[in-house]
């Protein structure tokens, strides 16, 4: 039995709704330019009622002379000059007035939001409170309306901004007693979110607001930017002067990234990032090797050994990406004497009046992840530290170039030898972490407080001293992972470099000088 077509009232059905679409959008627009006129009718309609009831409500024997008045009213009118016209305009105004709009706007909060209010008033009152002041803002009993200048609540009855005083006594300046309030208006205020504590120390005031959650739909994609600037991830608009525009999702939009400046004029040539397993250290990681290759060459060490960066064997512009011990300390052996072949190669020409060599000034990044497992790998066979390796790197690397980057978990933060946690100026936290956590490996404490819930790739970042920014790192996953976005994989391969013809290695020299790179055969 055929099927029979669908009535074409239905097959019809996508035009309808655009001409539903089409019909409210012009009754809105109408609407906006004819409110005058709807406000001055509407005043009409009011008035020409209110006459009614007022002629029905007079009695019968006033009628007569009521109508006479109103009668010679309009004949002196009619007679005076320009009467007709201020009469038309007196009525256009009263049918203006009568017609507004009279709903009654909610100024103030309502009963559950005051008693919000009131108890974090009580709460603040031990710490804003003493015993010698005369005049106290914070007494018990006391009324929140005189401390609390502004607030708003979100649909959910809980506080989005609120703007309070304090003494001038209180010691806003002693980093304990300022987190002691922070930890209390977080806790009042609703954990699961994200505050922003802006202190007024001249004004003694304090601004609390809700930060919005961070865009996590960005992708690994060319970023412009220039030789030598890395974009580490995104942060929130008011913190960098800088957007960049990016494609996240179906759209292309301006976004704020937080820029990483290496190269012979940085202040901060290298970079340590730290996180719990599976908080995006390795996705940061690999979006850095994605952006240096653009412009430069990159040697990863892969100390997890699970092949996270096996996309990028044999690639032009990676000299090697070793997962072994055996490899890594050759590779990083050769990369000490290559800093020391381009320092000497940039004195001599400087010394000769020459421009430096290009290949001392092509950009050279060497990428180590978990490199506590190699140490205790080499420490269990009997070898030298291979991060001991990385000293003349860290120590010259600007000069010559070179750019380290190292990743780390938590666990393993003591494996980290002196010159990594010296030299490198730019930081990186990743994952659900403590203040504390974020003041031992940024040196202050965030500016927000820390959620306890965070998607991979979210922490904080901050350049050597410059101020703490929330971070959220592109996503960048390993394209050989099946179980990641097929979007992503996409957006991570298509930003890799065609293969080598020859996939270069790494071999020590007989005469023990050390190891070079030659090409595979």
């Amino acid at each position: 039995m055929g099927r029979r077509p669908l009535p074409r009232i239905l097959t019809a059905s996508a035009p309808i709704v655009r001409g539903r679409e089409y019909a409210r959008t012009a009754a809105d627009s109408a609407t906006d330019v004819l409110y005058p006129l709807i406000v001055i009718a509407r005043g009409l309609r009011g008035l020409a009622a209110a006459g009614r009831h007022r002629w029905a409500a007079t009695p019968k024997e006033r009628r007569g002379p009521t109508l006479f008045a109103l009668a010679g009213c309009v004949l002196a009118l009619a007679l005076m000059p320009y009467g007709p016209l201020l009469a038309l305009v007196a009525l256009m105004a009263a049918a203006a007035w009568t017609g507004r709009d009279r709903t009654p706007m909610d100024t103030g909060p309502g009963e559950a939001e005051s008693g919000r209010l009131q108890a974090l008033y009580d709460a603040l009152v031990p710490y804003f409170s003493a015993a010698e002041d005369p005049n106290p803002l914070y007494t018990h009993g006391g009324d929140w309306e005189e401390a609390f200048s502004e607030h708003e609540f979100d649909d959910a009855g809980r506080l989005v901004v609120l703007q309070l005083r304090y003494p001038a006594y209180f010691t806003d300046g002693e980093a304990e007693s300022r987190a002691r309030i922070e930890q209390l208006l977080h806790a009042k205020c609703g954990r699961g979110r994200e505050y922003l504590f802006d202190w007024d120390e001249e004004g003694n005031q304090l601004r609390l607001s809700v930060l919005s959650a961070l865009p996590t739909d960005i992708c690994a994609q060319r970023f412009v930017t220039s030789p030598g600037e890395t974009v580490l991830g995104f942060t929130d608009p008011a913190d960098v002067p800088r957007t960049l525009p990016v494609a996240g999702g179906e759209e292309t939009r301006d976004a704020s990234p937080v820029v990483w400046r290496t190269g012979a004029r940085s202040t901060e040539p290298h970079l340590l990032a730290l996180g719990q397993p599976g908080s995006g250290t390795t996705t940061l990681l690999r979006s850095i090797v994605l952006q240096a290759l653009h412009h430069g060459d990159v040697l990863v060490i892969d100390g997890s050994g699970t092949g996270e960066y096996a996309c990028l064997s044999g690639r032009e512009g990676v000299l090697a990406v070793e997962s072994g011990l055996a490899g890594a300390l050759a590779t990083l052996e050769w990369a000490a004497h290559e800093t020391e072949r381009r320092l000497i190669a940039a004195n001599r020409a400087r010394q000769l009046g020459r421009p430096v060599p290009q290949d001392a000034r092509r950009p050279l990044w060497i990428i180590v992840d978990r490199p506590g497992v190699l140490s205790h790998l080499a420490a269990a066979d009997g070898r030298s530290e291979p991060q001991n390796l990385l000293h003349v790197p860290l120590r010259h690397g600007r000069t010559a170039n070179v750019t380290v980057a190292v990743a780390e978990q938590f666990d393993a933060v003591e494996t980290l030898c002196a010159p990594v946690r010296t030299h490198t100026r730019a930081r990186v936290v990743l994952g659900p972490v403590t203040a504390e956590q974020v003041r031992t490996v940024l040196g202050v404490p965030p500016h927000t407080t820390p959620a306890r819930e965070v998607p991979p790739g979210r922490g904080y970042a901050r350049l050597g001293a410059g101020p703490v920014h929330r971070l959220q790192v592109p996503a960048t996953p390993d394209p050989y992972d099946e179980e990641a976005g097929e979007a992503q994989r996409s957006a991570v391969l298509e930003l890799l470099p065609p293969r080598a013809e020859a996939a270069p290695a790494v071999e020590a020299c007989p005469d023990g000088e050390g190891p070079l790179p030659v090409q595979a055969t």
